[in-house]
């Protein structure tokens, strides 16, 4: 899995956070909960990245919900503001500072998975001292699909770039999918050969679907 890097990253942890952000607020909207002291959310969140973390703070600003990075010496600097945040069953669409950006979104245990610009990571949202005790965690290891090119979000094959025996390099179109009327190239992430192909052009395909499979 490749983890994103700079302006991506940033844009994903502001995702992230903004998503997470309008989802504690429904939540406190829930009829039927307890009375009593007013919960104060935290402003100042860990955003992972998989295991990467950005360090942010998040509120709402009116209708936008803002967010501001943390530098190394815990002082806010560069300012994102996602304005009409909706995050739907699948994903979200809207603007970031004046850019639209499209986001699919998936949820996981404790997360949401994100896939943006070719990019999908798993995103948590933790405060401070939740990403203190996730630290302490033992980290997993994920089943291998290193030899396996799956389907990043439910969408059309647009096209299969490749043929079997083909001998790709790192960073080659594989496949293009369209979703939420955006094209999202597919690459390799390492050189390889194409050992099966499983589907096909014009092929409709769910999250995690078979692509090809590598030698």
């Amino acid at each position: 899995m490749r983890v994103p890097e700079g302006e991506v990253a940033r844009r994903i942890a502001a995702v992230g956070a903004a998503v997470d952000h309008v989802l504690g607020e429904r939540k406190r909207q829930i009829s039927g909960q307890m009375g009593g002291r007013v919960v104060q959310r935290e402003r100042r969140r860990a955003v992972w990245l998989d295991r990467q973390e950005i360090l942010l703070e998040v509120a709402r600003e009116g209708e936008a919900i803002a967010v501001r990075f943390v530098d190394a010496d815990g002082k806010a600097g560069m300012r994102i503001c996602c304005s009409r945040v909706e995050a739907g069953r699948s994903g979200l669409a809207g603007p970031i500072d004046g850019h639209v950006v499209a986001v699919q979104t998936r949820p996981i245990a404790n997360g949401i998975r994100l896939a943006h610009q070719g990019v999908e990571v798993p995103v948590y949202v933790w405060t401070e001292a939740e990403a203190a005790s996730a630290k302490l965690m033992p980290v997993t290891t994920a089943a291998d699909t290193g030899k396996k090119l799956l389907c990043p979000m439910p969408g059309l094959i647009v096209s299969i770039a490749v043929t079997e025996g083909q001998e790709v390099k790192a960073g080659e179109t594989l496949a293009v999918v369209e979703a939420m009327k955006m094209q999202n190239v597919l690459r390799a992430e390492q050189d390889g050969t194409v050992k099966k192909i499983h589907a096909s052009a014009g092929a409709t395909l769910a999250v995690d679907a078979l692509i090809l499979e590598f030698a």
